[in-house]
């Protein structure tokens, strides 16, 4: 049977500040600009979280969007949504918080537990404005 992949949508809005603290405050600011305020800034991130696998006979569906779903809310939205990336996130502790490795972190906080649902994780994408985003395929 052919693999079709679906994909959830899921939203949260957090902080974070780009900089290195072994970098002058003016080597920050010319390198990661105004990101590198020292109180911070926000985002309305959006993410996208694809899975992939073979539709089943008798619903069609190739995994049960709302387990999906929940699993993303128990595993990322609830430990970044109206949190500061830099400070309250256990899964983004010892990193930049920049949206590269955001994705990666996600990708880490949801591949074994998307493979329990009897599907595949295929892409972590993480908009951080609307022209800027990330995505992360595993490889």
């Amino acid at each position: 049977m052919p693999q079709v992949h679906i994909t959830r949508r899921e939203r949260f809005s957090a902080s974070h500040r780009l900089a290195r603290p072994d970098w002058s405050a003016e080597k920050n600011l010319a390198v990661f600009g105004k990101c590198s305020n020292p109180s911070g800034h926000g985002h309305n991130y959006v993410l996208w979280v694809t899975v992939a696998g073979e539709p089943d006979p008798e619903t069609s569906f190739v995994t049960d969007l709302s387990l999906l779903s929940r699993i993303i809310k128990e595993r990322v939205i609830d430990h970044l949504d109206h949190k500061n990336i830099d400070v309250d996130v256990p899964f983004m502790k010892g990193r930049y918080s920049s949206t590269e490795n955001l994705c990666l972190a996600i990708w880490e906080q949801l591949v074994e537990p998307v493979r329990e649902l009897g599907v595949r994780l295929v892409t972590v994408k993480v908009e951080e404005t609307e022209n800027n985003y990330a995505e992360y395929h595993g490889e």
